[in-house]
């Protein structure tokens, strides 16, 4: 399985980006999908995950803001975020966990989303 993320970019404080993260082959169904961040020196951050059966998971940091979708017939996930504030900057990662479930199998490349203040 390989991800391709798109959608990072520099945006205002208060303003919204939409990250997509397409996944190649025929799994994509039975894939638990997230989407991660990271800041240079820090650990790498869960911020959402869907399941194979669209139940939603999201870290403290994009409760409210954050939605994580889903569309099967193209083999994507998005991660739609509003109200970012400069902290969000970071290199955001989407993943694909396949049966069975538990640890990130597969990772895409990484988008950088940048924050002004």
């Amino acid at each position: 399985v390989q991800l391709q993320a798109s959608g990072g970019g520099l945006v205002e404080a208060g303003g919204s980006l939409t990250l997509s993260c397409v996944a190649s082959g025929r799994l994509f169904n039975i894939m638990r999908m997230g989407w991660h961040r990271q800041v240079p020196g820090m650990q790498r951050e869960l911020v959402a995950m869907i399941t194979n059966n669209h139940v939603k998971n999201y870290g403290d940091s994009a409760l409210g803001r954050f939605t994580i979708s889903r569309e099967n017939t193209k083999n994507t996930v998005y991660l739609q975020m509003n109200f970012l504030q400069p902290e969000d900057t970071a290199v955001y990662f989407c993943s694909a966990d396949g049966p069975p479930y538990g640890t990130w199998d597969y990772w895409g490349q990484g988008t950088q989303v940048t924050v002004s203040s």
